[in-house]
């Protein structure tokens, strides 16, 4: 084949110059199309509960390392962090989260009725009801245990102060409730799964009188409420006010690690299973053209690498694989769900944490 030097001593002058035209030309196209093949940078705003921080800021890292990997593509995520009930008030008054990572459906269930972000069937689109880990609500006191906290029952005692968020701004605090409220069930009515039978109003009506006996008697422990779960922990452990903060089994088992030996767990007999859950915010996805890598981020959080990175940072596990053997080391207790203890997530909101609920009846403001 000649070479490109011999073509222009063949040709003449004006073919000579057309034909280096087109070979500057195609190499500018060559080059175009190579650039534009290359997948654009992206990037995500996970907006999650307060006690994630650790958990995601590893997991971001994970991911992004296998997206690139399977794509080509770079891929950032940023996160924001706050009581969930605030977080979820934030995505609905224009807060554009790709995904939505909080500590009760309810708050994502409030994205999709009253902002209209999510589709109805979000819950549906992914394993475990969307919740790709759960937890569930424990104690933290201080070392020694200087006051015998051991179980629900001692919360209520005279001059025990007692940390929790505020239900009204925070998905931990609405757990923390309703874990108390249940166990209050379950000690009047023993099988929480036959409580809501017909058969059994008059038995129920019963329990849940004195279920808010004791929350009544349990808030009038808590000497300051903090808008959410990591806020309650700064409060207990670097303020040093309180005898016992309840919280999440998974911040707890963190603040023991993280402040060393100033403090204890308690687990108690029973507590809730608490389904912290997840989704994609839809409308903002196809607006950011986002989709595909949004979608692929929350699987992520149900592979192995995903689940294993949870229970490191004390999340038990829901996936199957492996799921067994990654929890076997949290703590044992007896679970009741939110459905036993208080029907749905949308008639405990209506019943104890709307405006004039329950809460509002119970509480007094110090």
């Amino acid at each position: 084949m000649p070479s490109f030097g011999l073509l222009l001593m063949k040709l003449g002058r004006a073919s000579a110059l057309l034909l280096l035209l087109l070979w500057v030309v195609g190499c500018k196209e060559r080059s175009g199309a190579a650039a534009t093949s290359a997948p654009k940078d992206i990037e995500l705003l996970n907006v999650s509960y307060d006690p994630t921080r650790e958990l995601f800021a590893e997991i971001n890292v994970a991911f992004a390392k296998d997206w690139k990997a399977k794509t080509g593509q770079n891929v950032k995520i940023n996160q924001s962090h706050g009581g969930s009930g605030k977080q979820a008030r934030a995505v609905i008054d224009g807060l554009e989260a790709d995904v939505v990572t909080l500590a009760l459906a309810y708050d994502i269930d409030s994205i999709a009725d009253k902002g209209k972000l999510i589709l109805p069937d979000w819950q549906k689109r992914l394993p475990a009801n969307a919740a790709p880990y759960t937890s569930t609500i424990a104690f933290l006191v201080r070392k020694g245990n200087p006051k015998g906290i051991h179980d629900w029952a001692d919360l209520v005692k005279p001059g025990v102060q007692v940390i929790t968020p505020n239900p009204k701004t925070s998905g931990a605090a609405r757990w923390n409730y309703l874990a108390a409220w249940g166990y209050v069930l379950k000690s009047e009515l023993g099988d929480l799964a036959l409580a809501r039978r017909p058969e059994k109003s008059v038995e129920l009506a019963a329990a849940e009188a004195k279920a808010r006996d004791f929350v009544t008697a349990l808030f009038k422990n808590v000497p300051v409420l903090d808008s959410g779960a990591r806020g309650a922990t700064t409060t207990f452990a670097n303020r040093k006010i309180g005898d016992v903060l309840i919280n999440w089994e998974n911040e707890i088992l963190l603040a023991v690690r993280e402040m060393g030996e100033g403090f204890e767990m308690v687990t108690p007999s029973v507590s809730i299973r608490a389904e912290p859950a997840v989704s994609v915010v839809d409308k903002n996805v196809d607006k950011h053209h986002s989709r595909a890598a949004a979608e692929a981020y929350l699987r992520f959080l149900y592979s192995d690498e995903g689940q294993a990175m949870g229970v490191k940072h004390h999340y038990r596990p829901t996936a199957a694989s492996g799921a067994a053997r990654l929890a076997s080391d949290f703590p044992k207790l007896q679970l009741f769900t939110i459905e036993e203890a208080a029907g749905s997530w949308r008639t405990a909101q209506k019943t104890h944490f709307d405006d004039g609920g329950v809460f509002d009846q119970i509480y007094e403001p110090k």
